[in-house]
């Protein structure tokens, strides 16, 4: 099934591990077959991991935009989710965090970082904060 990406002016992302810019005005892309697509708006970068939920999303980041080298970022993957875990009593947020180790034991790591994106959420009311690094809100393109 095709991926169909509207891009802004200017608009980067990542494409199998390329950063990839849109020239000066609005384009559609379609992908037809799998590739690993990551907008720039849902990349984060190393400095921008400084809570528990980001500590989880990161590594799961990595597997995706990294593949051949997800083994490596998969046992920091498990620390953090086990520790996260090891402190939440909300059952959905625990079940989130059941259904991010599933995906990523079955490599998608795609609906992993989406189901992450709660997770964040669930952080930033918790915590009363929005850091910049990755926006949590629904405006997919």
């Amino acid at each position: 099934m095709p991926l169909k990406l509207s891009l802004k002016p200017g608009e980067k992302f990542v494409l199998n591990g390329a950063v990839v810019q849109n020239g000066d005005r609005r384009a559609v892309l379609v992908l037809q077959n799998k590739a690993s697509v990551l907008r720039e708006k849902d990349i984060m970068q190393e400095e921008d991991v400084q809570t528990p939920a980001r500590r989880i999303y990161f590594p799961v980041m990595m597997m995706y935009l990294d593949g051949a080298n997800a083994e490596r970022y998969y046992s920091e993957f498990v620390t953090r989710v086990t520790e996260f875990m090891g402190v939440i009593s909300n059952p959905s947020v625990l079940a989130d965090c059941v259904d991010i180790s599933r995906y990523c034991m079955e490599r998608e790591y795609y609906k992993a970082l989406m189901v992450c994106r709660k997770l964040i959420e669930y952080e930033d009311e918790r915590l009363g904060n929005v850091p910049s690094g990755v926006s949590t809100g629904g405006d997919a393109g």
